[in-house]
């Protein structure tokens, strides 16, 4: 069964927040899976057994920083992802 993430990362006590969020994507590009990353969440889809897995990566990645909340909101009936547009300037 096809499921969709959206995932909050939220390092603690970090001076810099991007390395731990960057792991999180990490573990999804490493279990294949398309993510959409936005200002406040990510959004990932792919097969369950995946996606959970992938979340726990994450987790445990971003927690290699640091303290981390990791929220995590699941879903069997979100429309697919539409396929990411290019970002301006680049091709």
């Amino acid at each position: 069964m096809t499921v969709s993430a959206q995932v909050s990362i939220y390092p603690l006590g970090q001076s810099d927040l991007a390395p731990a969020i960057e792991a999180a994507w990490k573990a999804f590009e490493a279990r294949g899976l398309a993510y959409r990353p936005g200002s406040m969440s990510t959004l990932l889809e792919g097969e369950e057994a995946v996606v959970f897995a992938a979340l726990r990566d994450a987790f445990r990645a971003a927690s290699e920083h640091g303290g981390t909340v990791m929220v995590v909101t699941v879903s069997n009936a979100c429309p697919p992802m539409p396929p990411r547009k290019p970002e301006v300037g680049h091709a």
